[in-house]
């Protein structure tokens, strides 16, 4: 990823004519942007063995031992319901980021999040269950961030499928003031499950989730989560992916804000130099769920140095 020189004499007049909060967005996403190259840097060269993007479905394989895998990525979904603000728009996610460090040959720990969400407004399609400081037609937020493990606990064989597990939480960083995120915290956990057929990956997840109402004290939703995947090697560069994924809420009436989520995801992987870049739409089919959406993002993998190890 090319980084852009913000404080360039050259870029002043077009920066200048941007609008107040969007300029400082893109400052802000950009300062913490300059806290993850470093990351990029302290890892050598390799090749990505356990890739994830652009499914959100995790995968059975774990990053390899004493290695460290980092995603990047921008993230666009369009005609979006945000039930809690009651808010509608498109959502821009900058810099969507997991570094994935390898503790052993089946066990990793990752954590991540969105660096900057920027919201474009088209409507206001209800009032808004809890104050918000949104003036004009947009507005910014850092993303809420998550930790996880993943075990791997049973190898795949001829008739088996690998099995594993996955449990974290993610953690409350937003403000719900700027009607996108919730700052609320969420615990889950899964059951993972792969298997290789010929060219084919196969993989699916299934758990739950423990979501705090953000609008009710002591209250909680249990949803269950849920995806399968497949991926496809076409050929030794290109990869084909897709997935349905989602969380469904099991109770009759669903506290404001813990909605069911899902969506359709069709994508690719292409290597090219040293690198995995991926490309991938979207279409959700919940009434929270964005409507349409487009992922774009890079993933690297390489040994940390020895003094990480």
């Amino acid at each position: 990823m090319t980084r852009r020189n913000l404080t360039h004499t050259d870029d002043q007049p077009n920066r200048e004519r941007l609008p107040r909060q969007l300029r400082n967005a893109s400052t802000r996403g950009w300062s913490r942007i300059e806290l993850v190259v470093p990351l990029i840097l302290l890892l050598g060269c390799g090749e990505v063995k356990a890739q994830q993007r652009p499914l959100l479905t995790e995968d059975t394989r774990t990053v390899a031992a004493g290695a460290a895998r980092i995603e990047m990525g921008f993230d666009f979904e369009q005609n979006r319901n945000f039930p809690l603000s009651g808010l509608n728009g498109d959502l821009s996610r900058f810099g969507v980021v997991t570094l994935t460090l390898g503790l052993a040959r089946q066990v990793e720990i990752e954590t991540g999040g969105v660096l900057q969400n920027y919201l474009s407004i088209n409507r206001r399609y209800r009032p808004s269950a809890i104050p918000l400081t949104v003036t004009g037609n947009s507005t910014s937020d850092i993303g809420d961030f998550f930790f996880a493990t993943k075990v791997r606990l049973v190898e795949e064989a001829k008739r088996r499928p690998a099995i594993g597990v996955r449990f974290g939480a993610e953690l409350p960083n937003s403000n719900q003031a700027r009607g996108i995120g919730l700052n609320r915290t969420t615990t889950f956990g899964t059951l993972l499950l792969g298997k290789t057929v010929g060219r084919w990956r196969l993989m699916g997840n299934v758990g739950m989730a423990i979501v705090a109402a953000p609008t009710s004290n002591f209250s909680q939703n249990d949803p269950l989560i849920y995806s399968i995947a497949t991926t496809y090697d076409w050929t030794k560069r290109v990869t084909l992916a897709g997935e349905v994924q989602g969380r469904s809420s099991l109770r009759r009436v669903t506290p404001l804000g813990t909605e069911s989520e899902g969506g359709v995801r069709i994508g690719a992987r292409i290597r090219a130099v040293g690198l995995m870049w991926d490309v991938a739409g979207f279409r959700g089919y919940h009434p929270a769920s964005p409507r349409t959406g487009m992922m774009i993002g890079v993933t690297y993998e390489g040994k940390l140095p020895s003094l990480f190890r």
